[in-house]
């Protein structure tokens, strides 16, 4: 069964760390600071032999001014959580006690009529208990409750019980195809701070699943959405925005910009889309994750963001910003380069069929045979120069390398004297002949 569990509260009750204890790793950041935590933040559980979806929610505010659209749009994200949940764990914190806040968090959850469990969190030690009476919690209405500490542990495996145990006796009979998420292909939005990674996901899903306003740096955490559409199932990635580290300004964005650099690094992660802000087009630091990507051998597609503000058709900006991009990135420059608007979902429908073709040229793997068929003649009629005179340097043999992205050995006589320029000449012509668009490879020589 794919189940749901939600986390909500007001902010700085632990919400975080005890998603990140169920969920049996650092995935949502922590931080002295409330109301870190602003989207739904995604991840898996397994209790007992049993399956379920955990989400992590940003704090709970009551008094949201008028202008406070960050606010506003959280809230709609808890009320989207809740509606997308099987079970609700409503934290709240000893020490702090039964605050106004809390009270209303409750009347909201009644309404919704959601299996919620209380949960008592930051009970250290035994002398917390000794905080309130027995009785003060029942205040809230919620009947039983449950003593934790997220940050020890200590308590949530009773908790798990209880969620396993409704689990199987008030859901037993729903029936649904079971995707195991894990295994679907992962596409990961990255670039920089406010270039629509986020509204990109909405167009995608057509629904308004991540916040989005003009504050650049609202994605904190890096936020998994399952896709299923046209034929097409895959997990896409929401990463948060990462800046120059030199206008990195607090603890937590340091924290959001380690979580994308987390997300391409992550041995999961199949296919990186980069977004570029076509205003203010192909900057350094779009060149600093593209080369992470690419360094990471993910596969890679460049997308430049907001062309509807050029109307669209200005064909000629068009070529002349591609062939700009093309030789920053160059040797690796048959990547592919989509112009669109996440706004308006214009051109955004090709994306998931090309992250497809790439994930599957990562997986491709070339037959010795046909290699050595192909590649070795262009060899013979160009041979490498050596870096040293009167040394002929030939390659007689080549293979692919069983790897999660294409590598490639070279059998020479000399290897240590072919030159940089000539591993590109040997991509390029693997490239023209056998594709592995947008596929970053690596070249390797040996001796034979």
């Amino acid at each position: 069964m794919n189940y749901t569990v939600s986390i909500v509260g007001r902010p700085n009750v632990g919400k975080s760390t005890l998603f990140n204890r169920l969920v049996g790793k650092r995935k949502a950041i922590v931080h002295i600071t409330s109301g870190v935590t602003r989207d739904r933040v995604f991840g898996n559980s397994e209790w007992n032999g049993l399956k379920f979806s955990v989400l992590d929610t940003g704090g709970f505010s009551s008094s949201i001014s008028k202008n406070d659209i960050l606010q506003k749009e959280i809230k709609n994200q808890i009320f989207i959580a809740i509606k997308e949940s099987d079970v609700i764990l409503f934290l709240v914190d000893i020490k702090m006690g039964i605050l106004e806040r809390d009270r209303e968090i409750a009347k909201i959850l009644k309404k919704f009529q959601k299996v919620t469990l209380l949960v008592v969190n930051k009970v250290d030690n035994v002398e917390s208990t000794s905080l309130y009476s027995e009785t003060y919690f029942f205040h809230l209405g919620f009947g039983n409750f449950y003593y934790i500490s997220a940050i020890n542990g200590s308590g949530t495996g009773e908790l798990l019980d209880k969620i396993v145990e409704i689990f199987k006796d008030k859901f037993f009979e729903r029936k649904e195809n079971i995707i195991e998420k894990e295994f679907l292909p992962r596409f990961s939005i990255v670039g920089r701070p406010n270039v629509g990674k986020s509204t990109l996901i909405n167009s995608f899903l057509d629904k308004p699943h991540h916040i989005v306003t003009n504050i650049s740096g609202t994605t904190r955490d890096s936020l998994d959405v399952f896709y299923k559409k046209l034929g097409y199932e895959c997990i896409l990635v929401d990463t948060p925005g990462v800046r120059k580290k030199s206008k990195i300004g607090e603890n937590i964005e340091f924290y959001s910009s380690l979580r994308t650099v987390k997300t391409i690094e992550d041995k999961n992660t199949d296919v990186c889309l980069l977004m570029v802000d076509a205003v203010r087009g192909w900057e350094r630091q779009d060149m600093n994750i593209f080369r992470l990507v690419k360094n990471n051998h993910k596969g890679i597609i460049i997308l430049i963001n907001k062309w509807d503000l050029f109307n669209n058709k200005n064909h000629l900006l068009q070529k002349n910003l591609q062939f700009l991009i093309q030789k920053k990135i160059s040797p690796f420059d048959n990547v592919p380069i989509l112009f669109i608007s996440a706004k308006n979902k214009y051109g955004i429908h090709h994306i998931i069929p090309i992250a497809d073709q790439i994930l599957k040229s990562r997986k491709n793997r070339l037959r010795t045979n046909i290699l050595n068929k192909i590649m070795l003649p262009i060899f013979k009629k160009n041979p490498p120069h050596s870096k040293k005179k009167n040394k002929l340097i030939t390659i007689k043999y080549c293979t692919q390398i069983p790897s999660c992205s294409p590598v490639f050995l070279f059998f020479s006589n000399f290897p240590q004297y072919i030159k940089e320029s000539y591993k590109r000449f040997i991509e390029n012509k693997i490239r023209y002949h056998f594709g592995f668009k947008g596929v970053p490879m690596k070249i390797f020589f040996r001796k034979k």
